[in-house]
């Protein structure tokens, strides 16, 4: 059952946290029978640059073959000292602005 993530994450009690993610149906996205250890430093970078423009600190990390383990420290200090304008600049540093996002962050 899924649980919201308001319930999940209370910044009061702790900003560390472990996250897992795993791949699909197991398969194997850094190696095996293939050769895929690119893969792996495609996934190291990924997460550097996340971890930047998110104000999430990475203690430590653990990539494997199918899954990987992170530990992660929330920013939250960090995140709340940016304007709505670096809140604005920050989500554009990954994804494209929506041309109203876009229009609004000109005029300010």
């Amino acid at each position: 059952m899924t649980i919201a993530r308001s319930r999940q994450i209370s910044l009061q009690d702790t900003p560390y946290y472990h996250v897992v993610s795993r791949c699909v149906w197991r398969a194997f996205r850094c190696g095996k029978e293939q050769s895929y250890e690119h893969r792996r430093q495609w996934v190291v970078d990924k997460l550097g640059q996340l971890s930047r423009i998110f104000a999430i600190g990475i203690c430590t990390y653990a990539v494997m073959i199918n899954l990987y383990h992170l530990v992660l420290k929330v920013g939250a200090e960090q995140a709340q000292g940016w304007s709505k304008r670096e809140v604005a600049e920050h989500w554009a540093a990954l994804f494209q602005w929506p041309l109203l996002v876009w229009h609004w962050y000109q005029r300010y």
